[in-house]
């Protein structure tokens, strides 16, 4: 049932756009990755000293939110394929904030944890990395701002079922 009104939808709203002209900046998928490149930018310049991208502050945000998580379990997380995961994984290790290593439970899979210095960057940067955030939406009225987010969270969970083992970045 659901699927049938969402299949509606879409396909009022595609006829809509057949009739119509489609700017460019009118597409939700350019404007989103216009704002995830300005997102990048930013966290990139007030968070440069600390040589953490974007992406491994996600994998050290979900590390320590949990005591251990395998490789599998955290690409699920911060939403990434595998290889992008454990090749990030393995930068954070050769500078010494995450320790990786074999499973205890299952020795397949490596287990990966934060160490004292994971927690002292993440916590050093904290505040650069919320600024980040605030600076990327920093136009929008507060309401505006937790509408947008509302939003943003209702299309991601909408789609939850589209998660795939490749990046098409």
């Amino acid at each position: 049932m659901k699927s049938e009104a969402v299949s509606d939808a879409c396909s009022v709203t595609a006829k809509a756009m057949r009739d119509d002209e489609w700017p460019l900046f009118d597409r939700p998928g350019f404007l989103a990755r216009r704002m995830h490149q300005m997102h990048v930018s930013l966290f990139s310049e007030l968070c440069a000293p600390f040589g953490v991208t974007p992406v491994q502050y996600s994998l050290l945000s979900a590390l320590s939110d949990r005591e251990e998580a395998d490789q599998t379990t955290l690409s699920r997380i911060v939403a990434l394929d595998r290889t992008t995961t454990t090749g990030a994984l393995k930068r954070l290790e050769a500078r010494g904030l995450v320790q990786r290593g074999t499973s205890a439970t299952d020795r397949r899979s490596q287990s990966c944890r934060l160490t004292d210095e994971g927690r002292a960057t993440l916590a050093a940067m904290e505040a650069a990395a919320r600024q980040a955030h605030a600076a990327t939406v920093a136009a929008l009225t507060p309401v505006e701002q937790r509408q947008l987010i509302d939003l943003m969270k209702k299309i991601v969970t909408s789609h939850a079922d589209r998660e795939t083992d490749f990046d098409l970045l």
